[in-house]
Protein backbone atom coordinates (compact mmCIF):
# COMPACT_ATOMS: atom_id res chain seq x y z
CA UNK A 1 0.00 0.00 0.00
CA UNK A 2 1.63 2.93 -1.02
CA UNK A 3 2.59 6.34 0.98
CA UNK A 4 1.66 9.59 -0.58
CA UNK A 5 1.01 13.10 0.33
CA UNK A 6 -1.89 14.84 -0.45
CA UNK A 7 -0.59 16.67 -3.22
CA UNK A 8 0.53 13.33 -4.95
CA UNK A 9 -2.50 11.67 -4.61
CA UNK A 10 -5.40 11.49 -6.60
CA UNK A 11 -8.55 9.29 -6.79
CA UNK A 12 -9.84 9.07 -10.15
CA UNK A 13 -13.29 7.36 -10.32
CA UNK A 14 -15.48 7.54 -12.70
CA UNK A 15 -19.21 6.18 -13.42
CA UNK A 16 -18.96 2.69 -15.56
CA UNK A 17 -21.37 3.67 -18.39
CA UNK A 18 -19.96 0.19 -19.69
CA UNK A 19 -18.97 -1.03 -23.63
CA UNK A 20 -20.67 -0.43 -26.44
CA UNK A 21 -21.40 -3.66 -26.58
CA UNK A 22 -22.78 -4.41 -23.19
CA UNK A 23 -24.91 -1.12 -23.54
CA UNK A 24 -26.64 -2.89 -27.04
CA UNK A 25 -27.05 -6.36 -25.31
CA UNK A 26 -28.87 -4.10 -22.59
CA UNK A 27 -31.14 -2.68 -24.51
CA UNK A 28 -31.72 -5.76 -26.87
CA UNK A 29 -32.93 -7.77 -23.39
CA UNK A 30 -35.15 -4.61 -22.65
CA UNK A 31 -36.48 -4.49 -25.62
CA UNK A 32 -37.12 -8.17 -25.63
CA UNK A 33 -38.44 -8.48 -22.11
CA UNK A 34 -40.95 -5.58 -23.03
CA UNK A 35 -41.71 -6.95 -26.33
CA UNK A 36 -42.40 -10.63 -25.21
CA UNK A 37 -43.34 -10.90 -21.92
CA UNK A 38 -42.51 -14.15 -19.89
CA UNK A 39 -41.53 -15.79 -23.20
CA UNK A 40 -38.13 -13.84 -23.30
CA UNK A 41 -37.59 -13.75 -19.89
CA UNK A 42 -37.33 -17.24 -19.71
CA UNK A 43 -35.06 -17.41 -22.95
CA UNK A 44 -32.58 -15.25 -21.13
CA UNK A 45 -32.73 -17.23 -18.06
CA UNK A 46 -31.71 -20.07 -20.16
CA UNK A 47 -28.95 -18.55 -21.83
CA UNK A 48 -27.47 -16.41 -19.01
CA UNK A 49 -28.08 -18.17 -15.99
CA UNK A 50 -27.95 -21.75 -17.80
CA UNK A 51 -31.53 -22.13 -15.77
CA UNK A 52 -33.99 -24.00 -17.80
CA UNK A 53 -38.02 -22.78 -16.06
CA UNK A 54 -40.84 -22.62 -16.64
CA UNK A 55 -43.47 -19.67 -16.14
CA UNK A 56 -44.99 -21.26 -13.29
CA UNK A 57 -41.68 -21.75 -11.87
CA UNK A 58 -40.37 -18.13 -12.00
CA UNK A 59 -42.11 -17.65 -8.55
CA UNK A 60 -40.61 -19.18 -5.40
CA UNK A 61 -43.51 -20.49 -3.40
CA UNK A 62 -43.64 -19.64 0.66
CA UNK A 63 -42.67 -23.41 1.12
CA UNK A 64 -39.31 -22.77 -0.33
CA UNK A 65 -38.31 -19.88 2.03
CA UNK A 66 -39.27 -21.94 5.07
CA UNK A 67 -37.61 -24.82 4.38
CA UNK A 68 -34.27 -22.83 3.84
CA UNK A 69 -34.54 -22.42 7.75
CA UNK A 70 -33.14 -26.17 7.75
CA UNK A 71 -30.00 -24.86 5.76
CA UNK A 72 -28.77 -22.23 7.80
CA UNK A 73 -27.18 -21.88 11.42
CA UNK A 74 -29.78 -20.89 14.13
CA UNK A 75 -26.90 -18.56 14.65
CA UNK A 76 -27.39 -16.80 11.55
CA UNK A 77 -31.64 -16.74 11.57
CA UNK A 78 -30.38 -15.04 15.57
CA UNK A 79 -28.10 -12.51 14.05
CA UNK A 80 -30.16 -11.29 10.97
CA UNK A 81 -33.64 -11.12 13.54
CA UNK A 82 -31.60 -8.73 15.56
CA UNK A 83 -30.25 -6.67 12.58
CA UNK A 84 -33.37 -6.37 11.39
CA UNK A 85 -35.02 -5.34 15.11
CA UNK A 86 -31.85 -2.19 14.72
CA UNK A 87 -32.87 -1.34 11.39
CA UNK A 88 -36.23 -1.22 11.77
CA UNK A 89 -35.80 0.91 14.97
CA UNK A 90 -33.38 3.20 13.09
CA UNK A 91 -35.31 3.59 10.60
CA UNK A 92 -38.86 4.14 12.02
CA UNK A 93 -37.36 7.72 13.67
CA UNK A 94 -37.40 8.42 9.79
CA UNK A 95 -41.51 9.08 9.04
CA UNK A 96 -42.92 11.75 8.03
CA UNK A 97 -46.42 12.97 8.34
CA UNK A 98 -48.50 14.85 5.75
CA UNK A 99 -49.40 18.14 6.91
CA UNK A 100 -52.03 21.23 6.53
CA UNK A 101 -51.60 24.74 6.99
CA UNK A 102 -54.63 27.44 7.35
CA UNK A 103 -53.89 30.78 6.76
CA UNK A 104 -55.42 33.65 7.85
CA UNK A 105 -57.34 34.52 4.45
CA UNK A 106 -58.76 31.50 4.71
CA UNK A 107 -56.38 29.09 1.77
CA UNK A 108 -55.31 25.99 3.21
CA UNK A 109 -51.65 24.69 2.20
CA UNK A 110 -49.84 21.32 2.77
CA UNK A 111 -48.53 18.07 1.55
CA UNK A 112 -50.07 14.90 1.17
CA UNK A 113 -46.67 12.35 1.63
CA UNK A 114 -47.66 8.53 0.49
CA UNK A 115 -46.04 5.14 0.12
CA UNK A 116 -45.39 3.77 -3.22
CA UNK A 117 -47.26 1.30 -4.28
CA UNK A 118 -45.11 -1.44 -5.74
CA UNK A 119 -41.22 -1.60 -5.50
CA UNK A 120 -38.78 -4.39 -6.63
CA UNK A 121 -35.73 -4.99 -4.95
CA UNK A 122 -32.92 -6.34 -6.97
CA UNK A 123 -31.02 -9.26 -4.44
CA UNK A 124 -26.95 -9.69 -6.59
CA UNK A 125 -26.17 -13.18 -6.82
CA UNK A 126 -22.66 -12.98 -8.56
CA UNK A 127 -19.51 -13.57 -6.56
CA UNK A 128 -20.96 -13.62 -3.14
CA UNK A 129 -24.27 -13.32 -1.58
CA UNK A 130 -25.97 -10.66 0.49
CA UNK A 131 -28.46 -11.42 3.00
CA UNK A 132 -27.92 -7.99 4.61
CA UNK A 133 -29.21 -6.35 1.82
CA UNK A 134 -32.37 -7.59 1.45
CA UNK A 135 -33.02 -5.91 5.12
CA UNK A 136 -31.43 -2.91 4.30
CA UNK A 137 -34.16 -2.27 0.74
CA UNK A 138 -36.96 -4.44 2.37
CA UNK A 139 -37.56 -3.07 5.34
CA UNK A 140 -37.04 0.76 4.97
CA UNK A 141 -40.05 -0.24 2.34
CA UNK A 142 -41.67 -1.24 5.12
CA UNK A 143 -41.65 1.96 7.29
CA UNK A 144 -42.32 3.77 4.94
CA UNK A 145 -45.72 1.99 4.51
CA UNK A 146 -45.08 0.17 0.86
CA UNK A 147 -48.21 -2.63 0.61
CA UNK A 148 -46.44 -4.29 -2.15
CA UNK A 149 -42.51 -5.15 -2.29
CA UNK A 150 -41.44 -7.48 -4.47
CA UNK A 151 -37.79 -9.23 -4.57
CA UNK A 152 -35.78 -11.12 -7.85
CA UNK A 153 -32.54 -12.71 -7.91
CA UNK A 154 -30.65 -15.49 -9.95
CA UNK A 155 -32.16 -18.52 -10.02
CA UNK A 156 -28.24 -19.86 -8.90
CA UNK A 157 -26.48 -18.26 -6.63
CA UNK A 158 -22.66 -17.81 -7.45
CA UNK A 159 -23.01 -20.88 -9.99
CA UNK A 160 -24.38 -23.17 -7.30
CA UNK A 161 -27.40 -24.90 -7.08
CA UNK A 162 -30.37 -22.68 -6.13
CA UNK A 163 -30.70 -19.70 -4.39
CA UNK A 164 -28.53 -19.31 -1.71
CA UNK A 165 -30.83 -20.02 1.57
CA UNK A 166 -29.23 -17.39 3.61
CA UNK A 167 -31.00 -14.94 1.01
CA UNK A 168 -33.98 -16.84 1.34
CA UNK A 169 -34.48 -16.75 5.00
CA UNK A 170 -33.33 -13.18 5.13
CA UNK A 171 -36.46 -12.34 2.63
CA UNK A 172 -38.96 -14.66 4.77
CA UNK A 173 -37.27 -12.90 8.38
CA UNK A 174 -38.12 -9.10 6.28
CA UNK A 175 -41.62 -10.05 5.80
CA UNK A 176 -41.52 -10.88 1.34
CA UNK A 177 -43.90 -12.55 0.60
CA UNK A 178 -43.48 -12.01 -3.86
CA UNK A 179 -39.78 -13.54 -4.79
CA UNK A 180 -38.85 -14.72 -8.70
CA UNK A 181 -36.06 -16.64 -9.55
CA UNK A 182 -34.92 -14.52 -12.78
CA UNK A 183 -31.63 -12.20 -12.55
CA UNK A 184 -29.76 -9.52 -14.94
CA UNK A 185 -30.95 -7.20 -17.09
CA UNK A 186 -34.06 -9.14 -17.82
CA UNK A 187 -35.25 -9.04 -14.23
CA UNK A 188 -34.83 -5.51 -14.01
CA UNK A 189 -36.56 -5.10 -17.53
CA UNK A 190 -39.56 -7.42 -16.06
CA UNK A 191 -39.73 -5.33 -13.08
CA UNK A 192 -40.17 -2.07 -15.48
CA UNK A 193 -42.64 -3.07 -17.70
CA UNK A 194 -43.66 -6.24 -16.51
CA UNK A 195 -44.65 -9.77 -17.83
CA UNK A 196 -47.35 -12.29 -17.90
CA UNK A 197 -45.88 -13.57 -14.25
CA UNK A 198 -44.56 -10.10 -12.89
CA UNK A 199 -46.63 -7.32 -12.47
CA UNK A 200 -44.47 -3.80 -12.93
CA UNK A 201 -43.50 -1.69 -10.05
CA UNK A 202 -42.86 1.69 -9.09
CA UNK A 203 -39.31 1.67 -8.64
CA UNK A 204 -36.30 -0.47 -8.32
CA UNK A 205 -33.90 -0.42 -5.69
CA UNK A 206 -30.46 -2.90 -5.02
CA UNK A 207 -27.15 -2.88 -6.29
CA UNK A 208 -26.02 -5.37 -9.18
CA UNK A 209 -23.42 -6.07 -11.91
CA UNK A 210 -22.51 -3.64 -14.95
CA UNK A 211 -25.76 -5.47 -16.73
CA UNK A 212 -28.52 -4.60 -13.77
CA UNK A 213 -26.40 -1.22 -13.76
CA UNK A 214 -26.94 -0.50 -17.68
CA UNK A 215 -30.65 -1.76 -17.29
CA UNK A 216 -31.36 0.39 -14.41
CA UNK A 217 -30.28 3.14 -16.44
CA UNK A 218 -32.24 2.10 -19.53
CA UNK A 219 -35.81 1.86 -17.71
CA UNK A 220 -35.15 4.65 -15.86
CA UNK A 221 -38.35 7.15 -16.46
CA UNK A 222 -40.64 4.35 -17.06
CA UNK A 223 -40.10 3.45 -13.20
CA UNK A 224 -37.89 5.31 -10.62
CA UNK A 225 -34.68 3.62 -9.44
CA UNK A 226 -31.97 4.09 -6.14
CA UNK A 227 -29.03 4.74 -7.77
CA UNK A 228 -25.98 3.64 -10.47
CA UNK A 229 -23.96 2.26 -7.26
CA UNK A 230 -20.37 2.22 -7.81
CA UNK A 231 -17.63 0.21 -6.33
CA UNK A 232 -17.07 0.43 -2.32
CA UNK A 233 -15.41 3.10 -0.60
CA UNK A 234 -13.43 3.48 2.74
CA UNK A 235 -11.68 5.97 4.35
CA UNK A 236 -10.02 6.37 7.85
CA UNK A 237 -8.74 9.67 9.50
CA UNK A 238 -6.75 8.63 11.74
CA UNK A 239 -4.14 10.25 14.17
CA UNK A 240 -1.26 8.53 15.93
CA UNK A 241 -3.57 7.22 19.08
CA UNK A 242 -5.48 4.25 16.56
CA UNK A 243 -4.43 0.76 16.42
CA UNK A 244 -2.55 -0.26 12.97
CA UNK A 245 -3.87 -3.39 13.52
CA UNK A 246 -7.46 -1.71 13.40
CA UNK A 247 -7.14 0.32 10.47
CA UNK A 248 -6.02 -2.04 8.38
CA UNK A 249 -8.56 -4.95 9.32
CA UNK A 250 -10.67 -1.96 8.37
CA UNK A 251 -8.99 -1.01 5.41
CA UNK A 252 -9.20 -4.55 3.91
CA UNK A 253 -12.74 -5.18 5.13
CA UNK A 254 -13.48 -2.77 1.81
CA UNK A 255 -11.08 -3.85 -0.58
CA UNK A 256 -12.02 -7.69 -0.37
CA UNK A 257 -15.23 -6.42 -2.25
CA UNK A 258 -14.03 -5.89 -5.52
CA UNK A 259 -10.81 -5.16 -7.19
CA UNK A 260 -12.38 -1.38 -7.53
CA UNK A 261 -13.11 -1.16 -4.22
CA UNK A 262 -10.72 1.99 -2.33
CA UNK A 263 -9.60 1.79 0.86
CA UNK A 264 -7.52 5.39 2.05
CA UNK A 265 -5.74 5.96 5.04
CA UNK A 266 -5.61 9.79 6.01
CA UNK A 267 -2.92 10.84 8.80
CA UNK A 268 -1.03 13.37 10.38
CA UNK A 269 1.25 9.99 11.69
CA UNK A 270 4.37 8.89 9.39
CA UNK A 271 4.83 6.51 12.30
CA UNK A 272 1.33 5.21 12.02
CA UNK A 273 1.39 5.34 8.16
CA UNK A 274 4.21 2.69 8.25
CA UNK A 275 2.85 0.63 10.85
CA UNK A 276 -0.64 0.27 8.54
CA UNK A 277 1.26 -0.08 5.72
CA UNK A 278 3.27 -3.06 7.20
CA UNK A 279 0.20 -4.43 9.14
CA UNK A 280 -2.12 -4.31 5.69
CA UNK A 281 0.44 -6.66 4.34
CA UNK A 282 0.54 -8.86 6.92
CA UNK A 283 -3.07 -9.29 7.03
CA UNK A 284 -3.40 -9.71 3.17
CA UNK A 285 -1.41 -13.04 3.60
CA UNK A 286 -3.75 -14.26 5.38
CA UNK A 287 -6.97 -13.06 4.04
CA UNK A 288 -9.50 -15.63 2.12
CA UNK A 289 -10.00 -13.13 -0.41
CA UNK A 290 -6.68 -11.92 -0.50
CA UNK A 291 -6.36 -11.89 -4.65
CA UNK A 292 -9.34 -9.52 -5.10
CA UNK A 293 -8.09 -6.99 -1.65
CA UNK A 294 -4.80 -7.30 -3.01
CA UNK A 295 -5.67 -5.94 -6.81
CA UNK A 296 -7.90 -3.50 -5.08
CA UNK A 297 -4.95 -1.81 -2.68
CA UNK A 298 -2.45 -2.12 -5.60
CA UNK A 299 -4.70 0.16 -7.70
CA UNK A 300 -6.81 2.17 -5.65
CA UNK A 301 -5.40 1.90 -2.36
CA UNK A 302 -3.22 4.49 -0.42
CA UNK A 303 -1.96 5.94 2.56
CA UNK A 304 -2.13 9.69 2.59
CA UNK A 305 0.27 11.61 5.13
CA UNK A 306 -1.11 14.88 5.90
CA UNK A 307 0.65 17.79 7.87
CA UNK A 308 -2.52 18.06 10.47
CA UNK A 309 -5.97 16.71 11.20
CA UNK A 310 -7.38 20.30 9.46
CA UNK A 311 -5.69 19.00 6.57
CA UNK A 312 -6.72 15.54 7.06
CA UNK A 313 -10.46 16.99 7.20
CA UNK A 314 -9.84 18.89 3.81
CA UNK A 315 -8.89 15.94 1.88
CA UNK A 316 -12.20 13.90 3.27
CA UNK A 317 -14.38 16.11 1.94
CA UNK A 318 -12.75 16.45 -1.31
CA UNK A 319 -13.02 12.25 -1.54
CA UNK A 320 -16.54 12.44 -0.10
CA UNK A 321 -16.23 8.80 0.51
CA UNK A 322 -18.76 5.86 0.92
CA UNK A 323 -18.00 5.42 4.39
CA UNK A 324 -15.78 7.43 6.64
CA UNK A 325 -13.85 5.60 9.86
CA UNK A 326 -12.67 9.24 12.13
CA UNK A 327 -10.00 6.81 14.74
CA UNK A 328 -8.79 9.95 16.56
CA UNK A 329 -8.08 10.51 20.21
CA UNK A 330 -11.31 13.09 20.31
CA UNK A 331 -13.48 12.13 17.12
CA UNK A 332 -16.78 13.33 18.48
CA UNK A 333 -15.19 16.84 18.13
CA UNK A 334 -14.32 16.49 14.63
CA UNK A 335 -17.87 14.68 13.12
CA UNK A 336 -19.46 18.49 12.88
CA UNK A 337 -16.83 19.31 10.13
CA UNK A 338 -17.11 16.20 7.61
CA UNK A 339 -19.42 17.68 4.98
CA UNK A 340 -19.09 14.70 2.47
CA UNK A 341 -19.48 11.73 3.67
CA UNK A 342 -22.15 8.33 3.20
CA UNK A 343 -21.65 7.20 6.61
CA UNK A 344 -19.31 8.57 9.46
CA UNK A 345 -18.24 5.68 12.04
CA UNK A 346 -16.73 7.69 15.39
CA UNK A 347 -14.09 5.87 17.18
CA UNK A 348 -11.72 2.41 17.74
CA UNK A 349 -15.20 0.35 17.87
CA UNK A 350 -17.48 1.47 15.47
CA UNK A 351 -15.89 -0.71 12.76
CA UNK A 352 -17.52 -0.24 9.00
CA UNK A 353 -19.15 -3.72 9.26
CA UNK A 354 -21.04 -2.88 12.55
CA UNK A 355 -22.72 -0.21 10.33
CA UNK A 356 -23.22 -2.83 7.19
CA UNK A 357 -24.74 -5.14 8.98
CA UNK A 358 -25.99 -4.40 12.68
CA UNK A 359 -26.39 -1.01 13.95
CA UNK A 360 -29.42 0.15 12.21
CA UNK A 361 -28.10 2.81 9.45
CA UNK A 362 -28.95 2.03 6.17
CA UNK A 363 -25.67 0.39 4.35
CA UNK A 364 -26.82 1.46 0.67
CA UNK A 365 -24.41 4.81 0.56
CA UNK A 366 -23.27 6.83 -2.22
CA UNK A 367 -20.42 5.77 -4.09
CA UNK A 368 -17.96 7.19 -6.65
CA UNK A 369 -18.10 10.92 -4.63
CA UNK A 370 -21.55 11.15 -4.67
CA UNK A 371 -22.11 11.85 -1.20
CA UNK A 372 -21.61 15.48 -1.99
CA UNK A 373 -24.90 15.66 -2.96
CA UNK A 374 -26.42 12.66 -2.15
CA UNK A 375 -27.66 10.35 1.02
CA UNK A 376 -28.10 6.59 1.90
CA UNK A 377 -31.14 5.11 1.32
CA UNK A 378 -33.96 5.59 3.93
CA UNK A 379 -37.40 5.94 4.21
CA UNK A 380 -38.06 8.90 1.94
CA UNK A 381 -36.96 6.92 -0.84
CA UNK A 382 -40.02 4.60 -0.85
CA UNK A 383 -42.35 7.77 -0.21
CA UNK A 384 -43.91 10.77 -3.07
CA UNK A 385 -45.59 14.01 -1.98
CA UNK A 386 -48.53 15.67 -3.01
CA UNK A 387 -48.90 19.72 -2.65
CA UNK A 388 -52.19 20.60 -1.83
CA UNK A 389 -53.74 23.64 -2.38
CA UNK A 390 -56.93 25.56 -1.27
CA UNK A 391 -57.03 29.30 -2.35
CA UNK A 392 -60.02 31.05 -0.55
CA UNK A 393 -62.15 34.02 -2.35
CA UNK A 394 -60.76 36.28 -0.85
CA UNK A 395 -56.86 34.88 -1.30
CA UNK A 396 -57.65 35.27 -5.08
CA UNK A 397 -58.55 38.51 -5.10
CA UNK A 398 -56.11 39.82 -2.60
CA UNK A 399 -53.03 38.65 -5.01
CA UNK A 400 -55.27 37.96 -8.69
CA UNK A 401 -53.27 41.20 -9.79
CA UNK A 402 -50.02 39.46 -9.04
CA UNK A 403 -50.45 35.99 -10.52
CA UNK A 404 -51.47 37.90 -13.49
CA UNK A 405 -48.40 40.17 -13.56
CA UNK A 406 -46.21 36.97 -13.31
CA UNK A 407 -48.19 35.18 -16.08
CA UNK A 408 -47.97 38.22 -18.59
CA UNK A 409 -44.28 38.49 -17.95
CA UNK A 410 -43.75 34.72 -19.53
CA UNK A 411 -45.73 35.43 -22.22
CA UNK A 412 -48.71 32.78 -21.10
CA UNK A 413 -51.77 34.83 -21.75
CA UNK A 414 -54.11 31.78 -21.01
CA UNK A 415 -52.50 32.08 -17.52
CA UNK A 416 -53.31 35.40 -16.79
CA UNK A 417 -57.23 34.96 -18.13
CA UNK A 418 -57.66 31.70 -16.03
CA UNK A 419 -57.24 34.84 -13.30
CA UNK A 420 -58.63 37.52 -14.84
CA UNK A 421 -62.09 36.03 -15.83
CA UNK A 422 -62.58 35.11 -12.00
CA UNK A 423 -61.44 39.00 -10.85
CA UNK A 424 -63.88 40.03 -13.02
CA UNK A 425 -66.96 38.22 -12.30
CA UNK A 426 -66.08 37.83 -8.67
CA UNK A 427 -65.53 41.77 -8.85
CA UNK A 428 -69.21 42.47 -10.57
CA UNK A 429 -70.47 39.91 -8.31
CA UNK A 430 -69.25 42.10 -5.10
CA UNK A 431 -70.65 45.05 -7.28
CA UNK A 432 -74.01 43.89 -7.52
CA UNK A 433 -74.30 42.77 -4.21
CA UNK A 434 -73.04 46.17 -2.65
Amino acid sequence: MKIVSAREFDLKREVDYGTPEQNEAVRRIVADIRREGDAALLRYTEQLDRTTLTAAQLRVPQEELQAAYAAVEPSFVTAIRQAAVNIRAFHEKQKRNSWMDWQPDGSLLGQVIRPLKRVGVYVPGGKAAYPSSVLMNVIPAQVAGVPEIVLVTPPATNGGEGINPYILVAAAEAGVNEMYRVGGAQAIAALAYGTESITPVDKICGPGNIYVALAKREVYGAVDIDSIAGPSEIVVLADDTANPVYVAADLLSQAEHDEMASAILVTNSATLAEAVQAEVKRQLDVLPRRNIAAASVEQYGAIIVVDSIDEGIDVVNRLAPEHLEIMVQEPMAYAGRIENAGAIFLGPYSSEPVGDYFAGPNHIIPTNGTARFSSPVDVDDFIKKSSLIYYSKEALLQNGAAIIELARHEGLEGHARAIAVRLEQEGRAESDNG
